[in-house]
């Protein structure tokens, strides 16, 4: 979800409140709209709670939002996890870059998904890849 419109409900909330906690990995956006307290994971834009798969760590990150939420005192309190994506941090430099290597793979897999979209409208079946 948007980090700006996950941001600006948080502070509708705390105005009304409603103690929240942000986890997120947009830490200029997040930090741009002032929320009360936000856990930033530095780890590629979807993966806040940590590593697919890795229950461990997405349970260590959770738990340190919580604590988070508890503990805080102060207005715009930010909190970094301790993990790493990985030991090399060139992953930032490549994510999501597009490139003319990767541009026409890009587009046949959006061509694919406007297909699949346009038949599971003419069927009112939905598919997933």
């Amino acid at each position: 979800m948007c980090h700006q419109t996950v941001s600006l409900v948080a502070r509708t909330l705390e105005e009304d409140g409603i103690s929240t906690v942000i986890l997120g990995s947009g830490r200029d956006i997040v930090e741009y709209c002032g929320v009360a307290r936000f856990l930033f994971t530095d780890f590629p834009l979807g993966n806040p709670c940590g590593k697919p798969w890795d229950q461990s760590m997405q349970r260590q990150i959770v738990e340190l939002g919580l604590t988070l939420l508890e503990e805080a005192c102060e207005a715009r309190t930010i909190l970094e996890t301790p993990f790493l994506w990985s030991d090399d941090s060139s992953w930032k430099d490549d994510y999501m870059k597009v490139d003319a290597a990767k541009l026409d793979r890009l587009k046949q897999m959006g061509e694919q998904r406007k297909s699949l979209q346009r038949q599971a409208k003419q069927t009112g079946v939905a598919r997933s890849e």
